[in-house]
Parts: C-alpha cells; structure tokens; sequence
C-alpha cells in the first residue's frame, strides 16, 4: 500500500491496508458502539456496587456485600439500575471517541507531515484521543447523570425506567443541573481517562511488535493480533482506572443530596485525596482493566472482519 495520496502527496489516511475515507471512519464509529456500548451495559452491576460505595461508604463497605446488599434489598433489578442509559450513553461515547480518534489522529499527522509524525507519535495519539473525548463526552453527560441517579438514590424515591428517569431529570433540572451539570467533572475524568488509554494502548501494542513479535504484523494470524489487542488494551486499562479514580469518586458524589450544591473543590477537601484515591479502587481496577480488553477487542475484531486491519504497531 502506497503511503502516498492520490496527489502524489504524503498522506496518513493512506499509512493503512485501507485508505481512510467516511466509509473507514463510519466503520470505525460503529465499531466504537459496539465496543463501548455492549461492555459497560454488560457491567451495570459492578457499576451500581461502585458507584454506592463511594456515596455510602459506610452501608456499602465492599464489592461482594454491596452487591449481597442491593439484592437483598432490591432483588435482581436493584443490581441492573441504570442499565438503559448505560447503554444509549456509552454506545454514543464510544462512536465519537473511537471514530473520531482515528479522524483527529489523520488530520494531526497531516498537520504535522511525515518527519514531525514519525517523530512525536506519542503527541498525535494524545492530542487525537482528547480532542475526540471531548465531543464524546458532550454525548455521555445527560445520560451518565440520569445513570447515575438511578443507580444511587434511595430505593422508591427516583424512577429506575429509563423514559420516567429521563423525564424526572428534565423537570428537576434545577437542582439536578440536567443536562450538563456534571460536564467539567465528566471532562476531568475521562479526558486524562481516555488520553491514558489511548497512549498505554498504541505504545504497549508498539513494543509488541518491536520486541516480541518482531515479524510485519501482517505475516501474523488475525488471533495473534487480537490477542495482543486484548492484553494491551487490558494493561492500558489497569494504568487508567488509577489515573482516573479520584475524579471519578468526585462525579458519583456529587450525586449525593448531602452534597447538593457544593463546588468540586468543597466535596474533594471533605472527602480528602486518600479516600477520593483509594475507596473503591480495587474494584475499578479489575472493572476497567478487564472492560478495556475487551472494548479494544470488540473495536479491533470489528475492524478486522471489515478488513480494516487491527490497531497500532510499530
């Protein structure tokens, strides 16, 4: 494949087995759906565990008894809380953040020409997963903060269907600051969230191929690839999850009533940095490793069996 376009100029949308055009980058979006989509739905249940440790710390003291708790109270649906706009809301995410990382990180290595590329890929991975976050997490923010309110208000006291949830946001949004109250929060976790993700997983998936699997990537199996994907995309997960975890306490706090009206900077002095790092950590870790595996996986075998060919490389 000829890195160059049809102009007889140096072009990154010609770097890959396929030329980048609105049917790559469509493709990719649908891809970031179904990786982000499927995997945060599949988890509500860790979810809603977490997301009440950190707000009632004191009645749920752990994973397995947060999550005995809610069932013993609540039954099976008091586990699965906030799964509608799980769904709808990560699927949105993910089709901005994944489909348009891979229009940013084009358009960044064409700004910068193909010494200045080649030299700083590391700026172009993190310049090209922020830019996109920003625009994904405009899509996530009213459904993230119906999620959670589902997920952490009192049994009876909010509707767990999604519509009337939808609803009730709106008409409260006063004290609820629908739809874009928890934006900067939002922005604060998951930018730092994604531009780790998008830079553990492009580098771990680098030194794959330069130290281990040391042939073209090409001349690999499709399972070797994927396999690499998986495990990159696993340990990129686990360096995030840690990054992102004191911004993360600060979102699902600020959907306490106790907490109402108070600025970012007042609840994370209150709850101290400690806490803020540490409570409910262990749970991200093994939540968010495991969760981006498999969305890098879904992502890259989607890409794969539309002949796209997988992410990254040397």
């Amino acid at each position: 494949m000829s890195h160059l376009a049809p102009t007889g100029k140096w072009d990154a949308r010609y770097l890959g087995p396929v030329p980048h055009d609105s049917s790559y980058y469509a493709k990719c979006m649908l891809g970031g759906v179904l990786a982000c989509g499927i995997t945060h739905a599949g988890i509500t249940p860790l979810d809603v565990a977490k997301c009440n440790m950190q707000v009632n710390p004191a009645k749920y003291k752990g994973l397995t008894s947060g999550l005995a708790t809610l069932l013993r109270e609540e039954g099976q649906t008091g586990i699965w809380k906030g799964f509608g706009p799980t769904f709808v809301g990560y699927s949105l995410q993910g089709m901005f953040k994944y489909g348009l990382y891979e229009v940013f990180k084009d358009q960044y290595m064409n700004l910068a020409g193909e010494e200045l590329s080649n030299k700083y890929k590391p700026a172009i991975w993190l310049a090209g997963s922020a830019s996109a976050e920003v625009f994904a997490d405009i899509a996530l923010c009213p459904l993230e903060m119906t999620k959670v309110k589902i997920q952490t208000s009192p049994s009876g006291t909010f509707p767990t269907a999604f519509g009337a949830a939808l609803k009730e946001m709106s008409k409260t949004k006063v004290e609820t600051r629908y739809p874009f109250g928890s934006l900067v929060p939002l922005w604060s976790r998951q930018i730092p969230y994604t531009m780790a993700k998008f830079f553990f997983f492009e580098k771990i998936v680098q030194v794959f191929y330069t130290r281990v699997f040391t042939e073209p990537k090409e001349s690999y199996a499709k399972t070797t690839q994927l396999g690499v994907t998986f495990a990159s995309g696993y340990l990129a997960g686990v360096v995030c999850a840690i990054v992102s975890h004191p911004a993360d306490s600060v979102v699902s706090l600020m959907g306490k009533p106790a907490n109402k009206g108070k600025s970012i900077g007042t609840i994370a002095s209150e709850t101290g940095f400690v806490a803020l790092a540490t409570k409910g950590l262990g749970t991200r870790v093994l939540m968010i490793g495991t969760l981006t595996g498999f969305q890098w996986w879904i992502y890259d075998s989607f890409k794969a069996s539309m002949g796209l060919g997988t992410t990254g490389g040397k």
